[in-house]
């Protein structure tokens, strides 16, 4: 088991065009169309540094933020979490960019958990 580092850091907002502009010129990071950046420090890591409408239910909306972490072999993340009692929020998804996972810290934070899809 290996944890990659962060996956992404998602961002609420009540104008994502005028953040989008800001993070661009304030500190040089241009957001795509999809209103996200993707940040490679190597080739087996990627951080997704992404805005998200105030509106959207991706997670919840009294959570200004959420953190999403990169891991390997996301079945033992869930054995790890099951024997620590931690629950998954809901099932795992799984799409053309790997396998999702949520839990929530005890303070009850929504946590993203992303094993990226294997290009073969």
């Amino acid at each position: 088991m290996k944890l990659k580092g962060f996956g992404g850091v998602f961002l609420r907002s009540k104008d994502v065009d005028a953040l989008k502009n800001w993070y661009n010129e304030a500190l040089g990071m241009p957001v795509e169309d999809w209103n996200g950046t993707i940040i490679k420090p190597d080739a087996d890591n990627e951080t997704i540094f992404s805005f998200f409408h105030e509106d959207s239910d991706y997670f919840p909306k009294e959570q200004s933020v959420m953190l999403n972490f990169q891991v390997e072999n996301i079945e033992a993340w869930m054995e790890h979490f099951n024997k620590m009692g931690i629950s998954l929020l809901k099932e795992p998804e799984s799409s053309e960019y790997g396998t999702f996972i949520w839990i929530s810290d005890p303070e009850g934070r929504w946590i993203e958990i992303w094993e990226k899809k294997s290009i073969e």
